[in-house]
């Protein structure tokens, strides 16, 4: 019985973890739905219910200032936020140029990856971005959308580009 104990506790204890870090990240991004507030950590926390509760979401998001930097990050049920905007813009104007850019690990188009996407190091970008070019723009087929996914996962696990770094 306490050997029975002991693994169902221990199971438990390692299982929580992992499931947390799930959904921590869909936590933080949140549903997408929000009321009259605007998304922000009053949307979170009230969510689209109607009514005199929107005034105490709208509070907390001027409050704390979660809106702004929710729109910024995409978080806080704000979408997909500022840096995944401008890369969709780009790569959607200048996708036979990135393409080329990113078979070299370097251009002009790399270099505005790394303004658009506030990363600090524009050569790392220009390897990470190369190294996965296969991944990022897997068939002429693939889609913008898909592209620009590939592209921010890429900056965003590439640690030595210093991505998302608004100050």
């Amino acid at each position: 019985m306490r050997i029975s104990l002991a693994v169902a506790i221990a199971a438990v204890l390692f299982a929580v973890p992992a499931a947390a870090a799930d959904s921590t990240q869909a936590a933080i991004r949140g549903t997408g739905r929000y009321g009259a507030a605007g998304c922000g950590l009053g949307s979170m926390a009230f969510g689209d219910t109607p009514g005199a509760v929107q005034i105490l979401a709208a509070t907390t998001n001027g409050t704390v200032g979660s809106q702004t930097f929710g729109i910024t990050t995409g978080t806080s049920n704000c979408g997909a936020g500022l840096f995944a905007a401008g890369t969709q813009n780009f790569v959607e104007a200048n996708r036979e140029a990135l393409a080329k850019d990113i078979s070299r690990g370097q251009g002009e188009s790399i270099g505005a990856l790394t303004v658009i996407n506030a990363c600090q190091d524009s050569a790392a970008v220009g390897a990470a971005l190369q190294k996965n070019f296969k991944t990022i723009f897997a068939s002429d087929a693939t889609s913008n959308e898909d592209v620009t996914k590939a592209i921010l996962q890429t900056l965003e696990t590439e640690k030595s580009a210093g991505c998302f770094q608004r100050s």
